[in-house]
């Protein structure tokens, strides 16, 4: 499909083909960039992109999902902004590779295109940076490991695109493994994988309230974050991230933050003990525990960190009433996108679309449900 929509809008065949999956956050909402614990898995469902090179030095990306496109000169390269902006998450890459040492002396065209929902909630915008990574390196032969090219896909998104987001959706798009969550510690920035248990199934209801993060509340959350950390620092001098601070002494300490602040840290400090609750019960393959731990979650985002919306929390509360259903939560950043659910085998189309129904019905607009399953990470197709 990659290949037809770049021979469509440039005449001719592509060089280099690449995919990234998009992923859920499992658990671990907003602990990232704290510091903390986070478990995510890569689905089956893709940002691809093909490329091939130029003789001048023009940049040429062709979006098959907005059917829009930009130009841009290689000696001009700079965040583009408003209608154009989407296609920072490319150029941005492209830019932290220039940095990073790979040799690029002429433009060349993309073509993008996507079966992820925008602004569900499964960051199509790190599918979108680490599909062009794996394709620009290709390309250009420039060889990174697979940790190094996570680690750069975040620094586009944080200098480039200005979204300060943690590793989480670079980490689950390049390390997904079929089967399997990725477990990141995000403090040292190291990877693992967790095999699921046979018979869990993933369900994705898209609320349709799409989520832009560089100009919401995301941004606010981080700061909010960042100034609990400043306020605990008065106290424990050597505390590096809130992921670090107990439970017990943030309750001992909370005369230090105001009521949001504490808020926001409780929420970030308990759902790092849920992440390695969820990692013990999954050991022991104890899915009614994983998922009361993932509906805990969701409360928490809820009622201490602010960042879920009413759509999300009809759905989740829905989900809870349903017997095949583990555990639901909101995934990814908030503020919109969409909620997963955990389910058993039992959980079938007809159920999901009874709840969608009740959605439509209460909120006068559709929420997209679809199945997914786990995937594997970014790759060269």
């Amino acid at each position: 499909m990659i290949k037809a929509l770049f021979k469509k809008q440039y005449g001719s065949e592509p060089t280099v083909c690449a995919q990234a999956p998009g992923r859920l956050e499992f658990i671990g909402n907003h602990t990232d960039y704290n510091g903390g614990p986070v478990l995510g898995v890569a689905v089956n469902r893709h940002v691809s992109v093909a490329l091939a090179p130029r003789n001048d030095e023009l940049i040429r990306i062709w979006s098959g999902t907005i059917h829009r496109g930009v130009e841009i000169r290689l000696s001009e390269l700079a965040p583009l902004t408003d209608d154009d902006g989407w296609a920072n998450y490319a150029l941005g890459v492209l830019d932290e590779l220039i940095k990073a040492g790979m040799t690029i002396s002429s433009g060349f065209d993309m073509a993008v295109d996507s079966d992820l929902p925008a602004g569900s909630g499964m960051s199509s915008s790190a599918a979108f940076e680490l599909s062009s990574a794996c394709a620009l390196c290709e390309l250009y032969g420039f060889e990174i490991d697979r940790q190094a090219i996570a680690r750069l896909a975040r620094r586009a998104e944080n200098n480039f695109v200005g979204v300060p987001c943690g590793i989480l959706d670079q980490g689950v798009c390049t390390f997904g493994k079929e089967h399997h969550l990725v477990s990141i510690d995000c403090q040292t920035e190291t990877f693992g994988h967790i095999r699921m248990p046979e018979g869990v199934n993933f369900w994705v209801f898209n609320t349709a309230k799409k989520h832009a993060l560089v100009d919401s509340l995301y941004s606010t959350r981080h700061r909010e974050c960042m100034d609990a950390l400043a306020d605990l620092q008065t106290r424990f001098k050597d505390l590096k991230c809130l992921a670090e601070i107990s439970l017990e002494d943030l309750e001992d300490n909370r005369i230090l933050l105001s009521g949001a602040l504490y808020h926001r840290a409780h929420h970030v400090v308990s759902e790092c003990a849920r992440v390695h609750a969820v990692k013990a019960a999954l050991e022991d393959k104890d899915m009614e525990k994983v998922g009361r731990l993932i509906f805990a979650s969701h409360a928490s985002s809820r009622d201490d960190f602010e960042n879920s919306i009413a759509e999300l929390d009809f759905l989740v509360d829905k989900l809870h009433n349903e017997s095949s259903v583990w555990g639901a939560r909101l995934t990814g950043g908030g503020f919109g996108g969409a909620v997963m659910a955990v389910t058993t085998d039992e959980f079938d189309q007809a159920a999901a679309e009874s709840i969608a129904g009740e959605y439509l019905e209460r909120f006068g607009q559709p929420a997209s449900v679809f199945h997914t399953l786990t995937g594997n990470g970014a790759q060269v197709i």
